[in-house]
């Protein structure tokens, strides 16, 4: 009798190992205000913003707005091992959580993915991925993820 190896579903767009316990932690970081003002004053490193493109599949321009800098002089940061600004960091920080929370309620990151790029009614029909770009939009968007955690559709 022939043996059929039956491989697991992989999500395409979850992230790579190493960097999901990186993100996990962060993510932890990102909950706890105090802890998150803290981490982001000693600065995330520039790598992580490519990380960040790469986790949520943005394009430059995206990354350029969510950030406020070029991606060549990202890049320039990164090569430099520069960290990012307190803001950018905050920022980074809180778009980590968000990722680990969105693929938590949704249950895997191309659901997740998909729902970032489409007008959400709680949202007022914005695009959550363009919330993105301010601190104070991120938190909206991780609000309107925990209503949909809790069923709240309204």
């Amino acid at each position: 009798m022939a043996t059929t190896s039956i491989k697991p579903k992989t999500d395409p767009t979850a992230l790579p190992i190493a960097l999901r316990k990186k993100w996990a932690a962060w993510g932890r970081t990102g909950k706890d205000s105090f802890a998150l003002v803290l981490e982001a004053r000693k600065g995330v490193p520039a790598a992580t913003a490519f990380e960040v493109a790469q986790a949520y599949q943005l394009q430059p321009n995206e990354l350029e707005a969510i950030y406020e800098l070029s991606t060549k002089t990202l890049r320039s940061y990164s090569q430099e091992n520069k960290p990012l600004s307190a803001a950018s960091s905050e920022k980074t920080l809180k778009i980590i959580a968000l990722y680990n929370l969105g693929v938590e309620v949704f249950g895997e990151a191309a659901a997740f993915l998909r729902w970032l790029d489409k007008p959400a009614h709680g949202l007022d029909q914005e695009v959550p991925l363009r919330l993105l770009e301010t601190s104070g939009g991120i938190d909206l968007v991780a609000e309107e993820l925990q209503r949909i955690a809790y069923g709240d559709l309204s």
